[in-house]
């Protein structure tokens, strides 16, 4: 079992009887404090903030000391520059005491609780505990009772409604109307044929423009090499 605490701006892991230093408290020697729980862990690790709030943390103060000296040197180059200085922290040395956690205590004592009241129930006159688990009847203003939605009438088995597929029911007939869309626009039960298309004309002029046909042009007699 052991926790993880912050204080002084650091973390420490921690257990039970263990010293050691942190930044100074301003705490008497010999007074407890508390410490941090950022973490606590025993059966089962505990990182919630509620579940943290039950776990306490206590520690005791031995003494007030000094850390070691540290040495700081600074210098300029080229201008004659020299100082030196020390520093020396503030520590206190603390010893753990204890680390619980409530959460086990509270658990318990809600159970007993529980345990009583079932008890008292159970040997009251005329009344019986609950079962665990079974619902609890709703009262009030909230509870109110849904109603149950309206059903359609079952049409009789010898009627045509019943024979009647459910798309014909609703559309109003036996069968689907078998007309295509351009049918129905026009009004017709088959779609308009389209006009044949003009036989293409020579020059774009009729036949009664064009007139008759020329006759071919009479071929030339051929000349003999006499002159004939």
């Amino acid at each position: 079992m052991y926790a993880i605490v912050r204080t002084g701006g650091k973390q420490y892991r921690v257990e039970r009887g263990q010293r050691l230093l942190i930044e100074r408290l301003a705490a008497d020697e010999g007074a407890e404090v508390s410490l941090q729980p950022l973490l606590y862990r025993s059966d089962e690790a505990v990182l919630d903030r509620a579940g943290l709030e039950q776990v306490k943390v206590t520690a005791k103060v031995i003494e007030h000391v000094r850390g070691e000296k540290l040495r700081v040197f600074k210098f300029k180059p080229k201008r004659g520059y020299r100082r030196r200085t020390g520093h020396r922290q503030q520590l206190t040395r603390i010893e753990v005491t204890e680390i619980a956690s409530h959460k086990r205590k509270a658990t318990r004592a809600r159970a007993q609780d529980t345990a009583d009241a079932a008890a008292e129930a159970a040997a009251a006159p005329g009344g019986e505990a609950p079962a665990k688990g079974a619902p609890r009847a709703q009262t009030g203003t909230g509870a109110r009772a849904k109603p149950a939605p309206a059903r359609r009438p079952k049409a009789p088995p010898g009627s045509d409604a019943a024979a009647k597929p459910a798309r014909a029911r609703k559309a109003g007939t036996g069968k689907a109307p078998a007309k295509t869309a351009r049918a129905q626009k026009a009004g017709t039960g088959k779609a308009p044929a389209k006009p044949a298309r003009a036989p293409k004309r020579d020059g774009g002029a009729t036949d009664a423009g064009r007139g008759a046909a020329k006759p071919a042009r009479a071929r030339k007699p051929r000349k003999d090499s006499d002159g004939t």
